[in-house]
Protein backbone atom coordinates (compact mmCIF):
# COMPACT_ATOMS: atom_id res chain seq x y z
CA UNK A 1 0.00 0.00 0.00
CA UNK A 2 1.16 3.53 -0.75
CA UNK A 3 2.18 5.65 2.24
CA UNK A 4 1.76 9.33 3.02
CA UNK A 5 3.61 10.86 5.95
CA UNK A 6 1.76 13.67 7.73
CA UNK A 7 3.73 16.10 9.88
CA UNK A 8 1.84 16.91 13.08
CA UNK A 9 2.77 19.59 15.58
CA UNK A 10 1.21 21.84 18.20
CA UNK A 11 -1.07 24.52 16.65
CA UNK A 12 -1.55 22.48 13.44
CA UNK A 13 -4.36 24.11 11.42
CA UNK A 14 -6.99 21.36 11.52
CA UNK A 15 -8.96 22.38 8.43
CA UNK A 16 -6.07 22.42 6.02
CA UNK A 17 -5.18 18.72 5.54
CA UNK A 18 -8.71 17.34 5.99
CA UNK A 19 -9.79 16.92 2.38
CA UNK A 20 -6.44 15.50 1.30
CA UNK A 21 -6.25 13.01 4.16
CA UNK A 22 -9.80 11.79 3.63
CA UNK A 23 -9.27 11.12 -0.06
CA UNK A 24 -5.85 9.54 0.40
CA UNK A 25 -6.94 7.23 3.20
CA UNK A 26 -10.20 6.07 1.63
CA UNK A 27 -9.24 6.14 -2.04
CA UNK A 28 -12.96 6.54 -2.64
CA UNK A 29 -12.53 8.48 -5.89
CA UNK A 30 -9.05 7.32 -6.86
CA UNK A 31 -9.21 3.57 -6.18
CA UNK A 32 -5.84 3.83 -4.42
CA UNK A 33 -6.02 4.00 -0.61
CA UNK A 34 -2.97 5.26 1.26
CA UNK A 35 -1.61 4.40 4.67
CA UNK A 36 -1.43 7.67 6.62
CA UNK A 37 1.50 7.86 9.05
CA UNK A 38 1.44 10.79 11.49
CA UNK A 39 4.89 12.03 12.46
CA UNK A 40 5.77 14.51 15.21
CA UNK A 41 9.16 15.95 16.05
CA UNK A 42 9.82 13.56 18.93
CA UNK A 43 6.98 11.08 18.61
CA UNK A 44 5.15 12.72 21.50
CA UNK A 45 1.45 13.70 21.23
CA UNK A 46 0.57 17.16 19.94
CA UNK A 47 -2.44 19.44 20.23
CA UNK A 48 -3.91 21.03 17.11
CA UNK A 49 -5.21 24.55 16.78
CA UNK A 50 -8.72 23.15 17.25
CA UNK A 51 -7.73 21.38 20.46
CA UNK A 52 -7.54 17.83 19.12
CA UNK A 53 -4.96 15.63 20.83
CA UNK A 54 -3.04 13.65 18.20
CA UNK A 55 -0.88 10.67 19.04
CA UNK A 56 1.68 10.24 16.23
CA UNK A 57 2.82 6.95 14.76
CA UNK A 58 6.49 7.91 14.51
CA UNK A 59 9.13 10.55 15.24
CA UNK A 60 10.76 12.82 12.68
CA UNK A 61 14.01 10.90 13.01
CA UNK A 62 12.23 7.96 11.38
CA UNK A 63 11.23 9.93 8.26
CA UNK A 64 12.71 8.28 5.18
CA UNK A 65 11.77 9.27 1.61
CA UNK A 66 12.67 5.75 0.48
CA UNK A 67 9.60 4.35 2.24
CA UNK A 68 7.20 7.20 1.49
CA UNK A 69 5.11 8.37 -1.43
CA UNK A 70 4.24 11.82 -0.05
CA UNK A 71 5.16 14.25 2.74
CA UNK A 72 2.30 16.46 3.95
CA UNK A 73 3.11 19.69 5.80
CA UNK A 74 0.02 21.48 7.16
CA UNK A 75 0.20 25.03 8.39
CA UNK A 76 0.75 25.91 12.03
CA UNK A 77 1.55 28.96 14.15
CA UNK A 78 4.97 27.50 14.91
CA UNK A 79 6.22 28.46 11.45
CA UNK A 80 5.35 32.12 11.96
CA UNK A 81 7.24 31.95 15.26
CA UNK A 82 10.44 31.04 13.44
CA UNK A 83 10.28 27.31 14.14
CA UNK A 84 9.90 24.34 11.81
CA UNK A 85 13.42 24.06 10.35
CA UNK A 86 13.30 20.32 10.97
CA UNK A 87 10.33 20.01 8.63
CA UNK A 88 11.91 22.23 5.97
CA UNK A 89 14.96 19.99 6.08
CA UNK A 90 12.71 16.96 5.67
CA UNK A 91 10.98 18.58 2.69
CA UNK A 92 14.35 19.22 1.05
CA UNK A 93 15.31 15.55 1.49
CA UNK A 94 12.02 14.33 0.05
CA UNK A 95 12.20 16.63 -2.97
CA UNK A 96 15.81 15.61 -3.62
CA UNK A 97 14.62 12.00 -3.62
CA UNK A 98 11.78 12.83 -6.08
CA UNK A 99 9.11 12.20 -3.44
CA UNK A 100 6.33 14.84 -3.58
CA UNK A 101 5.86 17.36 -0.76
CA UNK A 102 2.53 19.10 -0.13
CA UNK A 103 2.88 22.28 1.94
CA UNK A 104 0.12 24.72 2.83
CA UNK A 105 -0.13 28.07 4.59
CA UNK A 106 2.42 28.37 7.41
CA UNK A 107 4.41 25.46 6.06
CA UNK A 108 5.12 27.50 2.91
CA UNK A 109 6.48 30.21 5.21
CA UNK A 110 8.89 27.66 6.68
CA UNK A 111 9.97 26.49 3.24
CA UNK A 112 10.42 30.10 2.13
CA UNK A 113 12.68 30.82 5.11
CA UNK A 114 14.78 27.77 4.19
CA UNK A 115 15.19 28.96 0.58
CA UNK A 116 13.28 26.02 -0.87
CA UNK A 117 10.89 28.28 -2.79
CA UNK A 118 13.56 30.53 -4.29
CA UNK A 119 13.85 28.79 -7.65
CA UNK A 120 10.49 27.14 -8.32
CA UNK A 121 6.90 28.30 -8.95
CA UNK A 122 4.86 28.38 -5.73
CA UNK A 123 2.05 30.11 -3.92
CA UNK A 124 0.97 30.81 -0.35
CA UNK A 125 -1.43 33.05 1.55
CA UNK A 126 0.08 36.06 -0.25
CA UNK A 127 3.41 37.19 -1.61
CA UNK A 128 3.60 39.79 1.16
CA UNK A 129 3.29 37.01 3.73
CA UNK A 130 6.35 35.17 2.42
CA UNK A 131 8.29 38.43 2.16
CA UNK A 132 7.96 38.79 5.92
CA UNK A 133 10.51 36.03 6.47
CA UNK A 134 14.27 36.36 6.25
CA UNK A 135 15.86 34.15 3.63
CA UNK A 136 13.09 34.32 1.04
CA UNK A 137 14.26 35.32 -2.42
CA UNK A 138 11.61 33.65 -4.54
CA UNK A 139 9.31 36.57 -5.25
CA UNK A 140 9.84 36.28 -9.00
CA UNK A 141 8.50 32.71 -8.86
CA UNK A 142 5.39 33.51 -6.82
CA UNK A 143 2.12 32.61 -8.57
CA UNK A 144 -1.18 34.18 -7.54
CA UNK A 145 -3.23 30.98 -7.66
CA UNK A 146 -5.22 28.79 -5.29
CA UNK A 147 -2.65 25.99 -5.55
CA UNK A 148 0.56 25.48 -7.50
CA UNK A 149 2.21 22.16 -8.31
CA UNK A 150 5.70 22.14 -9.78
CA UNK A 151 8.56 19.69 -9.61
CA UNK A 152 6.88 17.58 -6.97
CA UNK A 153 6.11 20.49 -4.63
CA UNK A 154 2.47 21.44 -4.09
CA UNK A 155 1.77 24.73 -2.32
CA UNK A 156 -1.35 26.65 -1.32
CA UNK A 157 -2.69 29.25 1.08
CA UNK A 158 -4.99 28.65 4.06
CA UNK A 159 -8.11 29.40 2.03
CA UNK A 160 -7.46 26.66 -0.51
CA UNK A 161 -7.39 23.22 1.16
CA UNK A 162 -9.63 21.78 -1.55
CA UNK A 163 -7.48 22.98 -4.44
CA UNK A 164 -4.36 21.89 -2.55
CA UNK A 165 -5.86 18.43 -2.11
CA UNK A 166 -6.76 18.01 -5.76
CA UNK A 167 -3.43 19.37 -6.96
CA UNK A 168 -1.69 16.85 -4.73
CA UNK A 169 -3.86 13.97 -5.96
CA UNK A 170 -3.13 15.03 -9.53
CA UNK A 171 0.60 15.21 -8.85
CA UNK A 172 0.43 11.65 -7.53
CA UNK A 173 -1.33 10.60 -10.74
CA UNK A 174 -4.48 9.61 -8.85
CA UNK A 175 -6.98 11.88 -10.64
CA UNK A 176 -7.27 13.47 -14.07
CA UNK A 177 -8.28 17.01 -14.94
CA UNK A 178 -11.95 16.13 -15.29
CA UNK A 179 -12.17 14.61 -11.82
CA UNK A 180 -10.09 17.41 -10.34
CA UNK A 181 -12.45 19.99 -11.78
CA UNK A 182 -15.55 18.12 -10.58
CA UNK A 183 -14.18 17.75 -7.05
CA UNK A 184 -13.38 21.44 -6.79
CA UNK A 185 -16.77 22.41 -8.17
CA UNK A 186 -18.70 20.17 -5.79
CA UNK A 187 -16.77 20.72 -2.57
CA UNK A 188 -15.50 24.22 -3.29
CA UNK A 189 -18.50 25.79 -4.97
CA UNK A 190 -21.41 23.56 -3.98
CA UNK A 191 -22.10 22.80 -7.64
CA UNK A 192 -24.33 19.72 -7.54
CA UNK A 193 -23.94 19.17 -11.28
CA UNK A 194 -20.43 17.85 -10.52
CA UNK A 195 -21.75 15.05 -8.31
CA UNK A 196 -22.38 12.51 -11.11
CA UNK A 197 -18.72 12.72 -12.16
CA UNK A 198 -17.57 11.88 -8.64
CA UNK A 199 -20.26 9.22 -8.29
CA UNK A 200 -19.06 7.53 -11.45
CA UNK A 201 -15.47 7.59 -10.17
CA UNK A 202 -16.58 6.09 -6.87
CA UNK A 203 -18.37 3.23 -8.64
CA UNK A 204 -15.54 2.38 -11.02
Amino acid sequence: MATAHLAVYDTLADWEPGYLLAELRTGRFTGTPFDIVAVSETGAPVTTMGGLRVTPDAAAADLDPAVSDLLILPGAALYDAGEGQLWADAAARFLAADVPVAAICGATFGLARAGILDDRPHTSAALQYLQMTDGYAGGDHYVDARAVAFGGLITAGPDSPIQWATATLATLGLIDGNLQNAYERLFGEGDASAFPVLQAAQQS
